[in-house]
């Protein structure tokens, strides 16, 4: 779900009361696509035997940008520009939004 302003349709994340370049107040929350691309990562490299990760922005197909994290492949083969699809994951007892390689 993203706010989106029912005046200027502008997206808006992360929550908050008023569009920032409008300053629009008449924000509802709609259902977001779930697609996006990769806009910028990093590896964020562990010492053995704890796990490497990544740390992704996301452009989302709505316009907004986020940070989170892509599953189910190699860090490595991340790329910028990647299409992704968002999932919720459970990931210590609490939701979490992720990305996903997205099937095109």
């Amino acid at each position: 779900m993203l706010l989106r302003s029912r005046s200027t349709g502008g997206y808006v994340f992360y929550p908050r009361v008023a569009e920032p370049r409008t300053g629009a107040t008449d924000l509802e929350w709609v259902e977001a696509s779930g697609r996006g691309s990769i806009y910028a990562c990093t590896i964020v490299r562990q010492r053995p035997p704890t796990p490497n990760y990544n740390v992704v922005l996301v452009d989302l197909a709505e316009g907004p940008r986020m940070m989170s994290t892509v599953v189910e492949m190699e860090n490595e083969d991340i790329r910028i520009g990647m299409p992704v699809q968002a999932a919720i994951i459970e990931r210590d007892g609490a939701p979490l939004v992720v990305f996903k390689p997205a099937n095109i």
